[in-house]
């Protein structure tokens, strides 16, 4: 991909482009949620992205979060449009021994957030980010080659022209560094479904 194309919404602590990697270092209390369940509304954590028009594609990336150790520490995937629509999909640390892997839909300014627990020592992980026109797909990958879906989801706004790439951040007092690689844009991966026609 042509990083060059690439655009910060908010800059992270520091960041460094180099050998085809990107190196993020977060500042404490950056975050991105809306409303649901906590009643707060935080829209401080730094994307890099690049936009598009095509409507079916899919997104690769290979992020390393090492030196995640606080609470809530994360880095992953994101499609961000806006403060009150976007996607995003991470691990998020928690504890020594377990982490969330999840994915957060915020539509109109709601955010949910769908979870699973996964060992604390997994410290690699893949994403692809797959859409078909204004649906998405999440899938992961601890090895780059064997995908699992996260979620499928519709993003109300997120019909036209998109921005999506990476995000990382700290919501506590924390600060790490994350590591972004492999990054590419192929064919959708995320074929037509082939059950049940559509309503008429």
């Amino acid at each position: 991909m042509n990083i060059e194309k690439f655009q910060w919404t908010r800059s992270p602590k520091s960041y460094e482009v180099r050998d085809g990697k990107v190196y993020v270092t977060t500042l404490p209390h950056t975050d991105l949620w809306q409303r649901t369940y906590y009643h707060f509304r935080n829209d401080n954590a730094p994307v890099f992205q690049t936009e598009t028009d095509e409507r079916y594609f899919s997104f690769v990336v290979r992020t390393d979060f090492t030196g995640s150790h606080h609470r809530f520490d994360q880095c992953g995937v994101v499609l961000y449009l806006d403060s009150g629509n976007w996607i995003k999909g991470s691990v998020e640390y928690e504890n020594e021994e377990f982490q969330h892997l999840g994915s957060v839909v915020t539509n109109h300014g709601y955010s949910d957030w769908a979870t699973t627990e996964i060992p604390a020592d997994v410290k690699v992980m893949w994403y692809r980010l797959s859409r078909r026109q204004d649906d998405f797909c999440i899938e992961c990958s601890e090895d780059g080659r064997r995908w699992r879906q996260m979620r499928v989801c519709h993003l109300h706004e997120g019909g036209g022209r998109i921005r999506f790439g990476i995000y990382a951040c700290s919501p506590e007092d924390s600060s790490f560094t994350a590591v972004f690689s492999d990054m590419q844009v192929t064919e959708c991966a995320w074929k037509a479904h082939d059950g049940q026609q559509p309503d008429k």
